[in-house]
Order: structure tokens, then C-alpha cells, then sequence
């Protein structure tokens, strides 16, 4: 017996800490990180190095757990204000877009395989959400700095769509073990009260866990070495008490950490810490555990529909339900040709694909083998392409800031104060001998092994560490401050145009200098309220504008999204993709009206029988000769 708890103790630490090496390896390299922890599953499990694991009931336990900490971490990390950029976009691919993949590829799989319509309606719910902790990883290691209002969507959408998809997956499962047949009628609305019942109770009972848990960190004294566990404990709380009155807990964690994630919660520097280890550690052994749960033998068997499955799901049923959901938004085609292709499977899928044996349902295993084979499709199609499509499409942009070197220390007492060190970086602002603002405090410096007051040390000089307190809410500006200048590739040297415009001068200047063919109401705007027009009434760092022979580049905003600063390029400086597809309603508008108007046009040389006086009596518009242009 104690030699039995020695073994798998140690093939259990083995099997991590090669996973925790793998990531060397994936950084390396850009490989899609999930993969490579899958791969280490199935070469230890029954099929490689011949580790028995065939519980069920244990491999979804412990996914579920893992996802809960996922989750709560994923929330605990999302900003408000990457929240409110992409909300409607987001939750439109998380509801409607789950719901349109399931169906689009449900009709496919019930082609393919021997599936009643449930069952391939089941199998495709499994594999509708998306896994972008595999993505960002790739983002993070090629060091790709994808547009905002692109990454947020990802984000938002991937925190909010695994408990749609797992409340679906759950309840065909329930109607297929029943051995029920339900009209259409009926399912659509057995499910939508039951949506509404689980999302709702979820989202009650998140929010609520996630004001609790910041008013208890508030009012106990833990010790800082205690706090994380209590926070993380209170989280799975949370989720296991949405759970046990029937609603979602996987929403009601997420919403928890982002309720909590975005208040005044104290030592939010150890907490932030904690969890990304948590998160890693969660993500690790959900892997490997789904990785030795298969069995790699009984694929063959359906291994041609499954990977055909797999290409229509990233080429037909993913893109086309992004495109459905993504129309109303009128965001530009690239941005959503790349969402379409962003959308990774990996251990959400597989882990609802438990549920059908766990459920007792004659093809479950079939169908965990099938979305495991897709999963692995994904990964290996989509994960080596994110960094090239992001660079093709023209969403990379050049990072804001240069190399900062930072440390955030938290203040024992102080909820809402900091103490932040700062590495005096060549070629920064405060090394140039720009002055530190006055809400922020330098108390001390360390300059070759020597501590000394600020007020003492007079220039700062690279190489220096600072000191400073500040508020715990500080600006982008002291990371400006400190931060060198932001060296890009040789390509991106005039991303941001040729030279700067004053976003607050008038546009009727632009007009005069450029003749860009601005209306009389246009004219009367500012550049930046022009741009912010033409953009839609959103404007984003790195947007960009093209008015006549000119294109107005957006190179800064405030945290409120207004422009502040602004460059101007005679040429387009941006790589322009020409994508033939996802039109939005805008654009589709768009296009009918001008068709129409052609249609109503009178062919040249011939007059309309119901106006002949009028055609008549009009002098001929004669072309502008060379000179007059």
C-alpha cells in the first residue's frame, strides 16, 4: 500500500513536471501548448506507456475543477473596459454562435456517422465552444500584439461561452438517456426555460459570490499567505453553490472573478500572482488527465469522418456562424475573418464529451473519440497559424510601449496605494529628464548599490531602481514614463504615418491643405471627432481612417477612448487584406442600395419615356479636361 502511494506519486509529479518542460518547448517554438500536453496523456496512458485510466465519473470531476479555476482566474483578469468594448460582439458569439455551431455541424455529423439527429446534435454542442487559453499562449510567445478590440472579443467570448455549451451538452444528454423524442416545439422550449433558469440563477448567484468575497477580504485580517487559498476556496464555493440549486456554475464562478477582479479587493498583486499559477497548474492536469482518459487504439476506426468533421468545422460551421453573429456589428471583414479562424477546440470539448458516458449512452464512447480526433484537428490546423493569419490580415500592431522592467509590492494596510519599482530603462522619458507627476511619490532610489532619497539623487539615470507609491488606480502615463521607446520591426517604422496631426484642430484645415472632399458638416469637426465618425463612434489605438489621398492614424486614445495623438500618412503604411467574404449588414446595405440605383439608372444615349421634357431642356455635363482636375 505505501509503496502503491510512492508510484503514483511520483508518475503523477513526473507527468507535470514534463508537461511544465513541454512549455520550454511551445515558447520555443509557437506550438500550440494543449497539444503538447494532450500528446504527453495519450504517450502515458493505456496506448503508449500502458497507465490504465478509465473513470469517468474521476475525469470529469477533476476537469470540472480545473475549469472552475480557469474560469474564475480568466474573469479575475478581464478589465471592465475590455468588457465594454466587446460585450455585444462577445455574447453574441457565446449564445447565438454556440447555437449556430451546434446545428451547422450537427447536420454534418449526421451525415457522417451513424448518429440519430440528437446524438449529432449532441456532438456538436460538445465541440461549439472555443479554448482560448491555447491562443493567447501563442499571442504571448510569438510576442504578437493583436488589436484590442480583437483580443477582447476572444477574451470575453471564451469566458462566456463554456457554460452555454456545457448547459446544452447536459441537457441532450438527459433527454437522450430518458429515451425521449420530443417534437421540435417542445425541446426548443424545454431548453430555452431551461437556459434562462440555469444562466439566470448563475448570474444571481456569481454576482453576489463575487461582492461576498471581496467584502471578506475587506473585513478579515488573513495572512497574506492564507488569503490566496481562502480567495480561491471562496471561488469554488461559489461555483458549487450555483451548481447545487440548478444553475450554472461556471458562469457564476467567471462572473465572481470578474466582479472581484475589477473592485478594490486588498493584496490584488499576491492574489493576481496565485491564481496564474493555479491557472497553469489547473490547466496541466486537466490536460493530462483527458489525455490518458483516451484511447488511442479505438481511433482508426473513425478517423476519416472525424477529421473530415473536423475541416468543416473550421472552415464552414465556425466561420459562417461568426459571420451570422458578427453582422450587425459592421466590424471591419479582417477582424472577423480571423475570430472565425480563432476559434481552437481543446479541453472544454473534450470534456463534455465525457458527459455522453457518463450519461450511459450507447454511442458515448464514439462520440468522445470523434471530438477528441476534431480537438486534435484544430489544434494542429489552427494553433501554427494564429501568429501568420494575425500578420497577414493587418491586426498586429506595434506595442505602446518599449522594455519595462516592474515590480508592484503590495502595502500592508493599504488598499488603495501601491508601491511600485521601476527600473530606469535607456531611452525612457525620465532618462531624457522628463519629471515624475506629482500624485506619484518616489521615496527612494538604489543607484550602484547605494540607497539614497529621491530628492537627493537629482537626474535619474539609467539603471536606476525607483521606488514610488501611487494610487492604486495609477494612469499609463508612469509606465510611459519609464518605459524606453518601443522599437518595432523595420516594416512597422511608419505604422503611424509620416507626422503627427494636433487631434483637436479643426478638420476644415484638412480640407484646405489636402482637399480630401470632407462635407460642410464634416468640415465643422474637429480631426479627431472626424475620425471617431468615420470609424463608427468608437475610435482605437492603431485605427486607421483613409479620406481621400490622405489616412489619419489613430496613435493614441485616453482611458475614455478619446483620440490623442494622431498621425498622417500619403499612402496607405498598413498591410491591406483583401478579404472577398463576411460582409456585414452595413455592407450588404450598402451594396443592394447601389445595386438598385444602378438598376434605376438610365442606360447611356436612351431617355426615359416618362421624362423626355425634362432630358430635353438639360444642358450635358461635359468631363473635366486635365487641367480643370
Amino acid at each position: 500500500m505505501e509503496h502503491a502511494i510512492y508510484l503514483v506519486t511520483l508518475v503523477g509529479t513526473a507527468l507535470v513536471v514534463a508537461a511544465a518542460f513541454s512549455s520550454l518547448i511551445a515558447f520555443r517554438f509557437g506550438a500550440p501548448l494543449l497539444l503538447l500536453f494532450l500528446c504527453i496523456g495519450l504517450a502515458t496512458g493505456v496506448d503508449g506507456l500502458g497507465i490504465e485510466f478509465d473513470n469517468a465519473r474521476l475525469a470529469y470531476f477533476a476537469g470540472s475543477l480545473a475549469l472552475a479555476i480557469i474560469l474564475f482566474d480568466s474573469g479575475f483578469g478581464t478589465p471592465l473596459n475590455a468588457l465594454r468594448q466587446a460585450a455585444g460582439p462577445a455574447l453574441s458569439l457565446a449564445t447565438v454562435g454556440v447555437l449556430l455551431t451546434t446545428g451547422i455541424f450537427g447536420v454534418a455529423a449526421y451525415y457522417l456517422l451513424n448518429l440519430s439527429w440528437l446524438e449529432s446534435s449532441l456532438l456538436g454542442a460538445a465541440v461549439a465552444s472555443t479554448d482560448a487559453a491555447a491562443v493567447f499562449f501563442l499571442l504571448r510567445a510569438g510576442e504578437i500584439h493583436l488589436r484590442e478590440r480583437v483580443r477582447s472579443t476572444l477574451e470575453v467570448e471564451s469566458g462566456t461561452n463554456d457554460p452555454i455549451a456545457i448547459f446544452l451538452t447536459i441537457s441532450l444528454v438527459e433527454i437522450i438517456a430518458a429515451h425521449a423524442n420530443p417534437e421540435a416545439n417542445v425541446l426548443a422550449t424545454s431548453l430555452v426555460i431551461g437556459f434562462f433558469i440555469n444562466m439566470g440563477l448563475g448570474a444571481i448567484i456569481g454576482v453576489l459570490g463575487g461582492l461576498a468575497i471581496v467584502r471578506l477580504v475587506e473585513r478579515l485580517n488573513l495572512d497574506h499567505g492564507l488569503l490566496p487559498i481562502f480567495v480561491l476556496t471562496l471561488s469554488l464555493m461559489v461555483f458549487a453553490a450555483a451548481g447545487a440549486v440548478g444553475g450554472s456554475g461556471f458562469l457564476a464562478v467567471y462572473l465572481a472573478g470578474l466582479v472581484a477582479g475589477n473592485s478594490d479587493i486588498r493584496a490584488v498583486t499576491i492574489l493576481k500572482r496565485f491564481q496564474d499559477g493555479m491557472s497553469w497548474l489547473a490547466q496541466i492536469i486537466m490536460f493530462l488527465i483527458l489525455g490518458l482518459f483516451a484511447t488511442p487504439s479505438q481511433f482508426p476506426a473513425i478517423l476519416l469522418p472525424a477529421i473530415l468533421l473536423g475541416l468543416f468545422l473550421i472552415f464552414v460551421a465556425r466561420p459562417l456562424a461568426v459571420w451570422l453573429c458578427l453582422m450587425p456589428f459592421r466590424l471591419p471583414r479582417p477582424e472577423v475573418a480571423f475570430v472565425s479562424w480563432v476559434g481552437l477546440r481543446g479541453a472544454v470539448s473534450i470534456l463534455l464529451a465525457i458527459t455522453p458516458l457518463l450519461g450511459g449512452l450507447a454511442n458515448g464512447r464514439l462520440i468522445f473519440n470523434v471530438a477528441f480526433i476534431i480537438v486534435l484537428v484544430s489544434l494542429v490546423v489552427q494553433g501554427w497559424t494564429v501568429g501568420p493569419l494575425a500578420r497577414r490580415l493587418g491586426l498586429i500592431v506595434p506595442a505602446r510601449l518599449g522594455p519595462l522592467d516592474k515590480v508592484e509590492l503590495e502595502l500592508p494596510g493599504s488598499a488603495h496605494h501601491e508601491l511600485l519599482a521601476y527600473r530606469v530603462a535607456p531611452g525612457s522619458p525620465v532618462a531624457r529628464g522628463e519629471r515624475i507627476p506629482r500624485w506619484a511619490r518616489p521615496s527612494l532610489v538604489l543607484r550602484d548599490g547605494r540607497s539614497m532619497r529621491f530628492q537627493d539623487m537629482g537626474r535619474l539615470a539609467a539603471g536606476d531602481q525607483v521606488y514610488i507609491f501611487v494610487p492604486d488606480r495609477y494612469p499609463r502615463l508612469l509606465d510611459k514614463l519609464f518605459a524606453s521607446r518601443a522599437v518595432v520591426d523595420p516594416e512597422d517604422a511608419d505604422f503611424f504615418g509620416a507626422f503627427a496631426v494636433d487631434p483637436a484642430r479643426s478638420a476644415a484645415e484638412l480640407e484646405a491643405a489636402y482637399g480630401p472632399g470632407l462635407t460642410e458638416a464634416e468640415q465643422k469637426l474637429t480631426v479627431a471627432a472626424l475620425v471617431t465618425e468615420r470609424l463608427g463612434g468608437q475610435a482605437e489605438y492603431a485605427d486607421r481612417v483613409m479620406i481621400g489621398p490622405i489616412e489619419l492614424i489613430v496613435r493614441d486614445v485616453d482611458e475614455k477612448g478619446r483620440i490623442t495623438g494622431l498621425g498622417l500618412s500619403f499612402e496607405p503604411t498598413a498591410p491591406v487584406a483583401r478579404v472577398p467574404v463576411f460582409l456585414s449588414a452595413g455592407e450588404i446595405a450598402d451594396r443592394v442600395a447601389a445595386f438598385i440605383r444602378s438598376w434605376r439608372k438610365p442606360a447611356p444615349g436612351k431617355v426615359p419615356q416618362s421624362e423626355p421634357d425634362k432630358m430635353a431642356t438639360s444642358e450635358p455635363i461635359a468631363p473635366k479636361s486635365a487641367s480643370e482636375s
